[in-house]
């Protein structure tokens, strides 16, 4: 086998994988059907093994390529790293910096941090990623996070921004029709917004909150997006962050029943420690982040 195969196959491999067909990867990536039929032919016998099969509806991959995408995706992560990482050399923050967040904090809570982030250094490019899923920093799918655990891996450079606290809420407009539940029990004659698939965070938070299996939702989602949606129009009782609800007026239902406290941090892996642009990020980042939480920056330097 070749030990020197292009990246540029793995690329277009990986394109056609995503995609489901030659057409589609080649707009994908903006090159020629024929140029990544090449690719593939070439990838295929450098390797000595069969990626596709070829069907009606497009190219189905097999077992190998199956077993492969791991590894093209990890090496598609570290080529786009290293693009933000040379497009941020220099002495004044420029560049690529991605972050990842949840999807609430990322379209709730961080857009005011990163427009003024780009007020102040016009010179940075943001990528924000959405997802509910914890970007890997060690395979560099993301260049700093906004995550509600602590990291566990020592190669992450992680700052404490306080914690976020979520209750159960509603709108006032609800509460003003169906009244406000003075018990556990009352919850019962309510609409409850939660969840479809629980996840395994969710089923741990549901067996120290009564009544929050997935059966006792009327309106189930797995978008937090959708469930503070519904919130907000007053659709039932669901669980909100204590920020958004105070900006919101939502009103708190039990919240002695009702409460998780979300230790809240930026993380970023320690190979950035000297990249400008993500240092100047992750600052901006702790400092929007602990205003949001309600805990003000302490005089000390902003990165350490």
């Amino acid at each position: 086998m070749d030990t020197t195969i292009d990246w540029q196959l793995y690329r277009s491999f990986l394109a056609v994988l995503r995609e489901g067909s030659l057409s589609a990867a080649a707009r994908a990536l903006g090159q020629a059907q024929p140029t990544l039929g090449r690719h593939i032919d070439a990838l295929e016998g450098a390797l000595g093994i069969p990626l596709f099969t070829r069907s009606q509806g497009g190219l189905l991959p097999t077992d190998a390529a199956r077993a492969l995408r791991p590894h093209a995706e990890a090496m598609a992560s570290h080529a786009a790293a290293l693009e933000r990482l040379a497009s941020s050399q220099g002495d004044a923050p420029r560049g690529v910096v991605r972050i990842t967040s949840s999807e609430v904090v990322g379209v709730e809570v961080l857009p005011p941090i990163l427009a003024e982030l780009r007020r102040r250094h016009p010179a940075l490019a943001i990528e924000l990623v959405l997802s509910n899923r914890a970007q890997d920093l060690l395979q560099r799918e993301a260049d700093i996070a906004v995550r509600m655990t602590p990291p566990q891996q020592a190669q992450l450079i992680a700052r404490p921004v306080g914690v976020i606290e979520v209750g159960l809420f509603a709108a006032p407009g609800y509460l003003a029709e169906h009244g406000e539940p003075a018990a556990v029990d009352d919850l019962d004659r309510h609409s409850l917004i939660g969840f479809d698939q629980p996840t395994a965070f969710q089923r741990e938070a549901a067996k120290r909150m009564p009544g929050m299996a997935r059966e006792g939702f009327a309106l189930r989602s797995d978008s937090d997006l959708a469930q503070l949606a519904l919130l907000r129009a007053g659709a039932g009782l669901g669980f909100c962050q204590l920020p958004l609800a105070r900006r919101d007026g939502l009103r708190r239902i039990l919240p002695e029943h009702y409460a998780l406290r979300l230790d809240t941090w930026i993380t970023m892996h320690e190979d950035l420690r000297h990249n400008r642009a993500c240092k100047t990020a992750f600052d901006a980042l702790v400092e929007g982040m602990q205003r949001y939480a309600g805990h003000p920056p302490p005089d000390r330097p902003k990165f350490e």
